[in-house]
């Protein structure tokens, strides 16, 4: 199962490699874990398709617009920023997902790339209307799981019919909380994809404004879920609406008021307005974390339990690697 998995990466990313010091350096950590040639050569094309595509995306690591001047975004600290055409080749051409016009950019840790990546966070922005928050005080958050539960599971049977995968709800990864100050909702769920062995991690992040919300979904597996909350205090205040934009620039003489409040929204009750098939296609843009389970998880079949005894071993051998 591995090795053909490695074949198929080094089939579909071979391309050539001219940093002979990089092809030592992985050529020494492939034969310290005693694989195979086709594996090393796997190890290698993964590495220089990685480098080539990192090339070609221009990031951005102070601030930017997101939809035209509705919003904005400061990109926090130890973080870097695909904007709109960039933030869309990365979900629909590299990691296989519809397109979806929405989508205002993407967030990835400073230090990681599209194929080498722990989590991203897509940004997207819905005006659905304003939205207003007088249920968030009275939600029974364990009688809406419930809910949501028993919905994804009726909405399976479509979903295999048009060609996705099944998903199953297992619980919250975090409870929601809604801010009501400053007006932004977050929450976290555990899923668990058709054929899929681990879950996937669904952090869900909404601020408010007076005719829609900014989306902030974290893509990710459930391993990631601790440096998330270790940074969440950073990533809630990067995204802020503009003057005119604001939630509490609402005025119900000209602005539409959203079909659902807080409670709704967290259950995706968005079907008096999208339909259920934008509700079926809700979730498929997690498959994304599929392909970063892909590229990222070479470096788990090559270190996997040997990480610690190889570092120490090139270490010894090698300061450089």
């Amino acid at each position: 199962m591995k090795t053909n998995l490695l074949f198929v990466i080094s089939l579909f990313f071979a391309i050539n490699f001219s940093n002979a010091q990089d092809i030592e350096r992985l050529e020494f950590i492939a034969d310290s874990l005693n694989l195979s040639d086709e594996e090393t050569e796997a190890l290698i094309s993964f590495k220089q398709y990685s480098d080539s595509l990192e090339s070609t995306f221009t990031y951005i690591y102070d601030r930017s617009m997101l939809n035209g001047d509705v919003a904005k975004i400061i990109v926090p600290k130890g973080y870097k920023f695909l904007d709109k055409p960039q933030a869309q080749r990365v979900l629909s051409d590299i990691w296989g997902n519809p397109v979806d016009n929405s989508v205002m950019g993407l967030l990835l840790k400073e230090d990681e790339t599209p194929v080498e990546t722990s989590y991203a966070i897509e940004i997207s922005y819905a005006e659905e209307g304003y939205i207003k928050d007088d249920d968030a005080k009275d939600l029974n958050y364990d009688d809406l799981l419930s809910e949501m539960q028993e919905d994804a599971k009726n909405a399976n049977p479509e979903r295999s019919r048009l060609g996705y995968p099944t998903v199953e709800l297992l619980g919250w990864a975090s409870k929601p909380y809604y801010d009501q100050d400053d007006k932004k909702l977050y929450w976290a769920k555990e899923l668990l994809f058709e054929e899929e062995e681990s879950s996937t991690l669904n952090y869900n992040i909404r601020v408010l404004g007076r005719k829609g919300y900014m989306n902030l979904n974290v893509i990710g597996n459930m391993e990631t879920l601790n440096d998330v909350e270790a940074n969440l205090e950073p990533i809630l205040g990067s995204v802020s609406f503009n003057t005119g934009y604001k939630y509490s620039e609402f005025d119900p003489d000209f602005d539409d008021v959203a079909a659902y409040g807080i409670g709704g929204l967290i259950a995706g009750k968005i079907l008096a307005k999208a339909g259920f098939f934008a509700v079926i296609l809700k979730f498929w843009k997690f498959i994304a974390v599929g392909a970063i389970a892909l590229f990222g998880g070479v470096k788990k079949y090559f270190f996997g339990s040997k990480e610690k005894q190889i570092a120490i071993d090139t270490k010894n051998s090698d300061p450089e690697v």
